[in-house]
C-alpha cells in the first residue's frame, strides 16, 4: 500500500478557460494560412533563383555576360537568397512567437538563432536582413547608374538611410526595454 507522504505529485486541475479568452488565445491559429502562403512564396523564390542561376550559367557560356551583367546577375541571387532568409526568420520565428512551439530543443538542424527568439529579436533580425536587402538593390542601382536618373538615385538612398534609421531606433528601443526590466528585476 502506498503511503502520501504529504505532498502531490499531480498539479492542481488547470481553471476552465473562459469562453472569449479561449476565442482569443485560439484565433491565433488563424495565422497558420499566412506562415503556409509565405511557405509557397518561398518555393516561388527557388523557382526564380533556379531560373537566374541557368541564366548565368548559359549566357556566360555562350560569352553574352560582361563582367558588370555576371555581377548584377549574381548580385539579384544574392538578393533573392537574402529575401529567401527573411522569409524562413519570418515563417519560423512567426510561428515559433505567436502562434505554436514547434518542439527543436536540441534537434541538431535548429536554427541557432531560434532559441532564443521571441518578438523584439524577431524585429531587430528582420531590420537587419531588410537593410542587407536594400544595400544589395542599392549597390545594383550604383552600378547600372547611367540608366537610372539623378531623382531615382536619391530616392533610392533616401530609402536605404530610413531603414537604416529606422533599424537603428528598434534596436535603441529594444536595449531600452532590456535595460529597464534588467533595473525592474534587480529592484525586487
Amino acid at each position: 500500500m502506498q503511503q502520501n507522504s504529504g505532498k502531490s505529485n499531480s498539479k492542481s486541475p488547470a481553471k476552465p478557460i473562459p469562453p472569449i479568452a479561449r476565442l482569443i488565445f485560439m484565433s491565433r491559429w488563424m495565422q497558420l494560412p499566412l506562415y503556409l502562403g509565405l511557405i509557397a512564396a518561398q518555393g516561388v523564390y527557388v523557382y526564380h533563383f533556379l531560373f537566374e542561376l541557368w541564366h548565368l550559367i548559359a549566357d556566360t557560356a555562350m560569352h553574352k555576360l560582361n563582367e558588370t551583367g555576371i555581377m548584377l546577375i549574381v548580385l539579384g541571387l544574392i538578393d533573392v537568397a537574402m529575401i529567401s532568409n527573411l522569409l524562413m526568420m519570418v515563417i519560423i520565428g512567426g510561428y515559433e512567437t505567436f502562434v505554436s512551439r514547434m518542439h527543436l530543443d536540441n534537434h541538431p538542424d535548429q536554427p541557432e538563432w531560434l532559441d532564443h527568439v521571441n518578438a523584439s529579436v524577431l524585429k531587430v533580425k528582420l531590420a537587419m536582413a531588410i537593410i542587407g536587402i536594400s544595400s544589395i538593390h542599392l549597390l545594383k542601382t550604383f552600378i547600372n547608374a547611367e540608366q537610372y536618373d539623378e531623382k531615382t538615385l536619391l530616392a533610392q538612398t533616401a530609402i536605404h538611410i530610413a531603414f537604416l534609421l529606422s533599424a537603428i531606433a528598434i534596436a535603441y528601443c529594444d536595449k531600452l526595454v532590456h535595460e529597464t526590466a534588467a533595473l525592474g528585476k534587480n529592484n525586487h
